[in-house]
Order: structure tokens, then sequence, then C-alpha cells
């Protein structure tokens, strides 16, 4: 890819790496060593290099067929990524190209291993690969993705991929052996081997949560007192020789939509001997509901 400016002046290596700074440098023993030709305080070279990336990422949304680009200056500045940049510098009349580059990042995923379990997991990410598409096929993109994983000394079954093209999985496969992924819920892509590889520092099992339908707001013994409940009608419509007209109304609160599982109206029926209103396990249901109601009350005034 070509620009009208020097590509050499913004990067004096063949393989730079960027960051939020969006300035140029080469990784070297774990730390990021600048390029004496780009100064931080230089306004037309940091222009420039956000230029460089603004343009990469639009090329490869249009070579994945996203809606937009996944990759821009703006939110290499605003992430924790760091970007690897390639360029041919004897291309163009000396003024040099760029190649293509790589983004990785760290991630936390929760994933599903083998067995389906849930593993919680921070692995270096593969985010956007991209290599022009005249120069594809002449293993530049072999070159980029090796120096990658050798200055961060990695193995790429250690990796996930998000949202790989089947173009990125074709190298995987040709390149690194990698064809066997493990089915996931999201858009990142493990390959076999990534849970076998890794300590238990490194993944973390997730317990699983209870589906909904098993969260019940009552006890079971609860939901049957209000059930008991409802099959009598209250106080004030008991039947005339019904011992509930011998209870006083402070036993029989009335019951409001919300307060039962079931909004469904009460149905009269007589009143069997384990029915009766002293019920204890009846009485502790009516003290809450009415202690509840009691309190909404005065709230309200």
């Amino acid at each position: 890819m070509e620009f009208p400016f020097d590509i050499n002046q913004l990067f004096s290596e063949r393989v730079s790496v960027l960051d939020q700074s969006l300035i140029a440098g080469r990784k070297s023993a774990g730390r990021t060593i600048l390029h004496t030709s780009v100064s931080s305080d230089s306004p037309d070279l940091q222009a420039h290099i956000a230029t460089v990336i603004d343009e990469l990422g639009r090329a490869s949304a249009k070579a994945q067929q996203l809606t937009s680009p996944i990759t821009s200056a703006s939110k290499l500045q605003t992430q924790r990524h760091q970007l690897y940049l390639l360029k041919d510098g004897e291309s163009n009349g000396g003024r040099g190209v760029v190649v293509g580059f790589l983004k990785v990042g760290y991630k936390k995923l929760f994933l599903l291993d083998r067995q389906g379990l849930h593993i919680e997991a921070e692995p270096l990410c593969v985010l956007d690969f991209y290599i022009s598409e005249n120069l594809q096929r002449h293993g530049y993109g072999l070159e980029l993705f090796d120096f990658m994983l050798q200055h961060k000394s990695l193995e790429p079954i250690l990796m996930a991929f998000d949202r790989p093209s089947p173009k990125f999985l074709s190298f995987l496969a040709k390149q690194y052996c990698l064809t066997q992924s493990v089915p996931q819920v999201n858009n990142f892509v493990v390959f076999e081997g990534f849970f076998l590889n890794r300590s238990a520092a490194q993944l973390r099992k997730v317990p699983l949560r209870k589906p909904e339908g098993e969260i019940k707001p009552y006890s079971m013994m609860e939901r049957e007192a209000v059930r008991q409940e409802q099959r009598v009608p209250p106080w004030p419509f008991a039947p005339p020789h019904s011992p509930l007209r011998s209870v006083s109304s402070r036993y029989s609160p009335p019951l409001s939509v919300g307060s039962s599982p079931s909004r469904a109206a009460p149905r009269a029926a007589s009143l069997s001997a384990n029915q009766s209103p002293q019920s204890p396990l009846i009485e502790r249901c009516r003290a809450r509901r009415t202690s509840s109601l009691n309190r909404s009350e005065m709230g309200s005034h």
C-alpha cells in the first residue's frame, strides 16, 4: 500500500510495533524501543502514522466485508492493543510501501472446553490481520505472524482468534497445523490444545449459573400454604356457618395481586381439617405478608 509521504521516515524498521502512543518502535527483550527518527512532538509524523493505520483498517474491513473498520488510530489510542506493521522499504522509488499489519491484545474470555465446562481465560488474541491483496502469497503474512510470536514468546495454539476469515483459517491450518477448533458461543476461535497447554493459574473454571426457571420467590412450604389459603374465600365472604366467621379478620388480610406467585382467582372450596386458619404454617405466611403490607401502607403515608 503506497502513500504520498515517505514510509521510511515513519518506520525505520522492517517490522514496527505501535501502541497507544502511536509512536513506532520495535520490541526487544520485552521492551519497546522507540525509533529516533520519530519524535513524539512531531505533529506531521504523528498525523501520517494515524493516516497509515486508518487506511490499513479500512482496507482490512473491506477485505473481510465488515460494515465498519475494527482498526483505526483513534481506537488504538484508547485500547491496550499492539499493532505490528510490516513495510517494504525499497519499493515505491525508495519511499517504501506498507505491506500489512497484525493487531493483538489480551482479552478476558469465557470459553467452553471439550467437556462443555465454562473456563475463564485471558489469552493473547489476534484482533485484526491484513496483507495487501497484491502482496499476498509472498510469505509476508508468515513473516509478520512469526515476528509477533517470537517477541511474545508464544505458540499460536495458546492464542484466541477474533472472527477469523476463511482465508485466515486456511493460513493457520497450512502454516501452524491448527485445524481442530473447539466450538464456542462467542466470536472467538480456539484450537485443540488451548486448554491442555495452560496452567491452572491461567485458567479458572466458572461455576454454572442456575437457570432462571429454578429461581422461585417462595419456598415449597410457603407456596403450598398460599395454595391452601386460596381455596377458601376471605373472611367476609365465607359461608354463614363456616368456622372462618368466628375468626377475627386479622387472621385473613386480603391478598394483593402481586403478593402471590399465582394470579388466578381464588376458588370456593370446603375447609378440610388440614386447612384450618390456625395452621402454624399458614399463620406464619399470613403474618409475613401482613407485616409487609403494613410497612408499605406506612411508607405511602
